[in-house]
């Protein structure tokens, strides 16, 4: 039997036969490691340990410390908890996976009967016995046509249509136990292969279910319930099933039917209404400082700007402040563990400062306002002074405006927080939905390649390091605020796949962004590309792609 070599991630080199799956190396390299090898990748792509090893290649077998391994575990249990519903109540259920919430998944199950603690309490015992049992997860090479009537016959019409919209004649699907479906990502091997989980009960046919992320040492984290996210994404799916786009094939068919202009207006006015209701409700309550929070590509730059606007033609003063010009001098900023300068914690502010400054805004007293210069590294006092009169209103953002420590000497019934994500409401299908992580994803490559000419390889690689930083300084505090906006369009992952999709295809195969470029390739290939002449120059959006009405605005 001809043989050949496969190098390994730490430079040793084994030798095996040809036609060796890497399923098989993996469970000798399986011994040596702590957590589930769930994939591989070779010249920086994902493939399944299903292939067979036929020439000499250097392989990385990766687990859920991984950004990749993660998506392969959680696309992996969301299929598991799928066939588990089905084979428990034989077929009387169906679910949805609805966003990510909280580290996890919320789903719905849909039925003509409630779904109670005791069904899922079932549920998890029939997920529990398809992992323990190691059941191979096929992959399959199916004709187009095929795979429309399959959905079709089952009942999944949105599916059939996705499928119609993918180009080519075959499309990937995986098959566990008798069930298929589809996936935007590889999966593993076999069940056996999965990570724990947990599986939270919220009310009636409402559930979460838990895994682990990179970030999590292999442990599942702890549920946190963050109602006001649900509720954003909850509004928007009713918001979209009235104007009858509940998913992308939806959308593409108002592209197609040349009715994508007047859904532009009418997402950018639903959009308009939520900053309406938020003033009225600043208004309401008489706040004076207005603290704005998200995470990176939230759009809250535009959002501030709207939100000033409005309070100005009710005939009220604002003043626009930004957190970053009250970094401490560099020489005082505290280090991380590793002896470099933490910009991100709370303690790179003047705080002392900060909230002084803030107070004597209000009561009228002229201030002066420093400005950080970044390239000295030390604040700037480049005005005269600001005097604020009695209607005045500030607003101000930053990654750490809704932890009350930042501005802990504000009188809090003066302070309204809000929080801003883009909380995208419209599903690929009843299994795949658009993460609100990818979506921001997006539209940074898309801003940062315009703006700063950052190449799109070193936005991707950097942003593991971006959301490590929310998930310490904001995400914790999100149940701490006023009120949510969401500032996602439905119909905006068109327009962006017209700027983000060339740039993906620029990252080369030796770039370690080649892999996650491909996977976000892959999760466009259904959506109908959407110009941008319809998208109005106050949009969201514009912040991104550009053009946008804000940008010499202050």
């Amino acid at each position: 039997m001809a043989k050949t070599t496969i190098t390994l991630e730490d430079g040793s080199i084994l030798e095996v036969e040809k036609g060796t799956t890497l399923y098989e190396i993996s469970k000798v390299q399986q011994k040596n490691r702590k957590y589930k090898i769930v994939g591989a990748e070779i010249d920086n792509e994902t493939i399944p340990l299903s292939t067979k090893v036929t020439r000499a290649i250097k392989v990385k077998f990766i687990d859920v410390t991984s950004t990749n391994g993660y998506k392969i575990n959680k696309y992996g249990l969301e299929f598991v908890t799928e066939v588990a519903l089905k084979e428990a109540f034989q077929n009387e259920y169906e679910i949805t996976f609805d966003h990510s919430i909280a580290n996890g998944i919320h789903m719905t199950i849909i039925g003509e009967k409630k779904f109670t603690l005791n069904d899922a309490k079932k549920l998890k015992i029939k997920m529990n016995e398809i992992i323990a049992a190691d059941e191979p997860i096929y992959n399959l090479n199916v004709e187009k046509k095929e795979a429309i009537s399959y959905y079709n016959k089952v009942k999944a019409p949105e599916k059939a249509i996705n499928i119609h919209n993918v180009k080519g004649k075959i499309v990937t699907m995986y098959k566990l136990k008798n069930y298929l479906n589809y996936f935007y990502s590889e999966m593993p091997y076999s069940t056996g292969g999965l990570e724990k989980y947990d599986l939270v009960f919220l009310k009636e046919n409402k559930l979460v279910l838990l895994f682990p992320s990179p970030n999590s040492k292999l442990k599942v984290p702890e549920y946190i319930h963050y109602q006001n996210v649900i509720k954003s994404f909850e509004d928007g799916k009713k918001w979209l099933r009235d104007m009858e786009i509940p998913y992308l094939g939806d959308l593409n068919n108002k592209v197609a039917d040349c009715k994508i202009e007047n859904l532009i207006k009418l997402c950018e006015m639903h959009l308009t209404n939520q900053i309406h209701e938020l003033v009225d409700d600043i208004l309401h309550k008489k706040a004076r400082y207005i603290l704005f929070a998200g995470p990176s590509s939230s759009g809250k730059t535009t959002t501030t700007k709207k939100i000033a606007l409005q309070l100005r033609s009710r005939g009220y003063e604002t003043l626009v402040i930004s957190v970053d010009d009250y970094f401490k001098d560099k020489k005082d900023t505290p280090k991380d563990e590793e002896g470099n300068y933490d910009f991100e914690s709370l303690g790179a502010l003047d705080i002392k400062l900060l909230n002084r400054q803030l107070k004597d805004l209000i009561a009228g007293k002229k201030v002066q306002m420093p400005t950080y210069n970044f390239i000295t590294g030390e604040k700037e006092y480049l005005n005269d002074g600001i005097k604020l009169g009695e209607k005045a209103i500030i607003l101000m953002e930053g990654l750490h405006c809704i932890n009350d420590a930042m501005t802990s000497e504000l009188d809090p019934t003066l302070k309204y927080k809000v929080y801003l994500s883009p909380f995208m409401p419209l599903n690929v299908d009843r299994h795949n939905y658009i993460s609100t992580t990818d979506l921001r994803l997006m539209r940074r490559i898309v801003r940062d390649n315009r703006t700063r000419a950052t190449d799109v390889g070193a936005t991707i690689n950097y942003w593991n390091t971006v959301r490590t930083g929310e998930e310490k300084y904001i995400f914790p505090y999100i149940n701490n605020i006023d009120c949510i906006i969401n500032t996602s369009l439905a119909y905006e992952v068109g327009v962006l796949k017209v700027f983000v999709e060339p740039l993906l295809y620029s990252v080369k195969s030796n770039n370690t962004a080649y892999n996650e470029a491909r996977r976000l390739i892959h999760s466009l290939q259904e959506f109908f590309p959407i110009p941008t002449d319809y998208v109005p120059e106050d949009s969201i959006l514009r912040e991104f792609i550009g053009k946008s009405a804000f940008e010499k605005y202050n």
